[in-house]
């Protein structure tokens, strides 16, 4: 079931559309990797799924088809029945850090979290809190006032927030800002675990991409208020992983062959009867700045071995060339498809 669901959606600021006809599915148990460059409108959409910003337009379904209310917010329903709860309590089963972290400095972090939890009505309020404060790695410093933290401790304290209540759905927005790279390790593994093993659906938005390669199920790419492209991990791999274009005089005899001599590639043929040879689902090949230095490493064919395949065949080859494509590069054509930068993120 898709616990997001939105359809067509728009925030207008005066003539301006921050969100501009928006279409979005998160599945249930995605980690889902939001990206756009600043100013594309991933902040502006994240507040509205999260009940704090009202749409201009568009349809917005949360926990649709499944054991949750179906909570749906259009802009044809007037105020009073979005007041009377259109949303239906949803967003008590959503937990979001957007921008800055929501905490009070002149308490400690024990304090701030502990009267979310007793607003929430958590059940054994100070047990989730000091397992909160532990997952996020703060179980040291629950006593210390928040004025005296770090950039990166108020971040971590903010998931902590957000987990407060045990959400189905987490909202977070460059939760990487101010980590240093033991932090970020350990809460890209906090995160892999609330998924795995309490089934939390997340979505991330983040200008680091290498952080959301390693989580992320599934990826958007937003520009100018605009989704461009969704795509599972999967799909970036077969889109950027190492693999080779090769023609022959015989295609239709050559693609037997391949197909016998290499269990286990993936086979595309192109339109101009070129066929195109890649590794596996996923391609361990595909990374940042460009392939695999072996890329036989990674189960992804060679120029070499498919030469020599076609050679002992008998068969007659036109063209061979190997194929690489950055994913940072990919990612970047993407942001850029509309060929501008996009409205003002608020």
């Amino acid at each position: 079931m898709n616990i997001i669901e939105a359809r067509d959606l728009v925030k207008r600021y005066g003539r301006t559309n921050a969100v501009d006809h928006l279409s979005m599915r998160v599945a249930q148990g995605d980690i889902y990797g939001f990206v756009g460059k600043n100013g594309a409108g991933k902040s502006t959409t994240m507040k509205m799924v999260a009940g704090l910003v009202t749409p201009t337009a568009g349809e917005l379904a949360l926990f649709s088809g499944g054991p949750y209310h179906r909570a749906q917010r259009d802009a044809s329903a007037s105020a009073a029945a979005r007041r009377a709860g259109s949303f239906s309590g949803a967003p008590s089963r959503i937990g979001a850090l957007i921008e800055e972290p929501g905490v009070m400095p002149n308490f400690s972090a024990t304090e701030n979290l502990m009267m979310k939890a007793l607003a929430m009505g958590v059940v054994r309020p100070r047990e989730q809190v000091q397992g909160l404060l532990a997952l996020v790695g703060l179980e040291d410093a629950g006593s210390r006032k928040v004025k005296k933290f770090s950039m990166g401790m108020k971040q971590r304290l903010g998931l902590a927030s957000a987990l407060v209540g045990s959400p189905d759905l987490l909202l977070l927005d460059e939760p990487f800002n101010g980590m240093d790279p033991e932090t970020t390790r350990d809460l890209r593994r906090a995160l892999v675990r609330l998924n795995q093993e309490r089934g939390v659906t997340i979505v991330i938005s983040s200008h680091v991409l290498d952080q959301l390669m390693r989580v992320c199920t599934r990826f958007g790419v937003i520009a100018a208020g605009r989704m461009v492209r969704e795509f599972t991990d999967e799909e970036l791999h077969e889109a950027c992983g190492s693999s080779v274009r090769v023609k022959t005089t015989d295609p239709a005899r050559s693609l037997a062959i391949l197909e016998e001599r290499l269990p286990g590639m993936t086979f595309r043929a192109e339109p101009d009867q070129a066929i195109v040879v890649s590794g596996g689902a996923r391609h361990a090949a595909a990374t940042f700045g460009g392939a695999a230095s072996d890329p036989a490493a990674s189960g992804a064919p060679t120029v070499e071995k498919i030469s020599r395949i076609l050679h002992d065949a008998d068969q007659v080859v036109l063209e061979l060339t190997p194929l690489e494509r950055d994913i940072e590069d990919y990612f970047v054509e993407l942001m850029d498809a509309d060929g501008h930068s996009g409205a003002g993120e608020r």
